[in-house]
């Protein structure tokens, strides 16, 4: 990757603070992960639980949020991994169709936005923020686009952003391409876009990255990103 200047979003004042739980659920279906969710979702209403952040790396699966108006694809025309096939589920989030899989930062956030941000369009450009000071650390200049929700390298997407909220909880999240294999996008037009707009952390640098590293800096990004 060309040498170039990366700028982070502002850094939070000291009196400022975002703490919330992190749970890594490691590798779980989409299904099971679903449930998870709307488990923590329900805790969080109820207030027995605090503002909580879930790491997952998913199984190949598509999935359609309440934007998709196409048809299902067709599995992915190239060799999936032995014995793999690729899932297809329908979810409440926002957005249209998109592809989570191995090598992918899946992060769902169950937090009061009202209280974190004010608004839930301040929310999603928060998120953008904290995924941009994520890879910052990597030297990849992330950007908002004016047009499409999400992170962009120039003219590539690396990272999808579809979320719901209840009473004010916002549940689904983010997906940040670490080592993600971009074929699978092949088979879709992800959030509408041409699957050639998809990019990754390893792709744009040459690099090995290793998820676990990505994640302690999205951790980091969370409690250092001003919300307002």
């Amino acid at each position: 990757m060309s040498t170039q200047t990366v700028h982070r979003t502002p850094v939070a004042s000291p009196e400022w603070r975002f703490a919330p739980r992190i749970t890594d659920w490691g590798t779980l279906s989409y299904d099971e992960s679903h449930t998870r969710q709307l488990r923590a979702l329900d805790e969080r209403l109820h207030g027995t639980i605090p503002d909580s952040v879930f790491f997952v790396e998913h199984p190949h699966v598509y999935t359609y949020g309440r934007g998709f108006r196409g048809t299902l694809p067709a599995q992915p025309t190239f060799p999936v991994d032995p014995g793999e096939s690729v899932s297809h589920v329908t979810v409440e989030r926002g957005g249209d169709v998109t592809y989570h899989g191995p090598g992918q930062l899946v992060a769902y956030p169950i937090v009061d936005v009202r209280a974190l941000t004010g608004d839930l369009h301040r929310f999603l450009h928060w998120l953008e923020d904290v995924l941009i000071n994520t890879m910052a650390h990597w030297g990849i200049a992330g950007q908002h686009h004016p047009a499409h929700t999400g992170v962009w390298v120039g003219d590539r997407k690396i990272a999808s952003i579809g979320v719901a909220v209840r009473q004010w909880i916002s549940y689904h999240g983010v997906a940040l391409n670490v080592t993600t294999d971009l074929r699978y996008f092949g088979a879709i037009n992800p959030c509408g876009l041409p699957a050639e707009v998809m990019t990754s952390m390893v792709e744009l640098t040459g690099s090995s990255i290793a998820l676990h590293d990505v994640k302690a800096e999205f951790v980091a990004a969370l409690r250092n990103t001003p919300s307002h």
